[in-house]
């Protein structure tokens, strides 16, 4: 799963709306200029990150040599400024796999952080009282850490994600339930990995 920072979103965005107006694919030190950023270090870790996205290339056409946009970002239409990755759906209850990304959705500021964020889709009832309902989206902040207490994504043995409270000890890991008709799920800290936080929430009530 590829997620960007906000700058790099704001990097690519630059690139993708202003691509026809350079002559030839710009090189580092004319996007610093163009970009206003002091540091080539920081630019390039940045265009890195859009290369492994798959959203940029190296171009060596030229002695300066330059980045260009792929053919996939120049027709992909629903990359956009405020789009967050949606990656499939997570369980509210028994655990099933996320999904690959397959999708952008538009999120408000309000709704996320200034870290990389994607969106999932809730299935099963177990966090009703916490709020979230079967279908809402909820948006998560990407890190392998929580405080306890927080709303987590949890990868179960590499294979199975969940959504849950969290309670964690040197000896045990409990994912908790927002439903006082389920029990809490508890395994060793080697069989839970945290995918993130959840930090927004957004819900339809369209009935078709």
């Amino acid at each position: 799963m590829s997620v960007l920072t906000r700058r790099q979103r704001e990097i690519f965005n630059f690139l993708r709306d202003n691509y026809e107006s350079f002559p030839r694919p710009p090189s580092l030190d004319e996007l610093c200029a163009a970009l206003g950023v002091t540091s080539r270090g920081s630019l390039y870790k940045h265009i890195m990150a859009l290369i492994k996205a798959g959203l940029v290339e190296p171009f060596t056409g030229n002695k300066q040599g330059g980045v260009r946009l792929t053919a996939q970002a120049q027709s992909d239409d629903a990359i956009s400024e405020q789009g967050l990755p949606f990656v499939g759906s997570i369980a509210a209850g028994k655990p099933i796999e996320a999904l690959p990304t397959i999708d952008y959705m538009t999120v408000p500021d309000a709704l996320k952080t200034d870290k990389p964020c994607y969106v999932l889709q809730v299935k099963g009832d177990s966090m009703i009282e916490a709020g979230i309902f079967d279908g809402d989206w909820v948006v998560i902040e990407q890190r392998d850490y929580a405080n306890n207490g927080e709303i987590v994504v949890a990868l179960i043995e590499n294979s199975e994600a969940t959504l849950k409270y969290i309670e964690q000890t040197a000896e045990q890991v409990l994912l908790l339930p927002g439903n006082a008709n389920m029990t809490a799920l508890a395994y060793r800290p080697d069989q839970v990995a945290i995918q993130g936080v959840l930090v927004g929430q957004m819900r339809s009530y369209r009935t078709h």
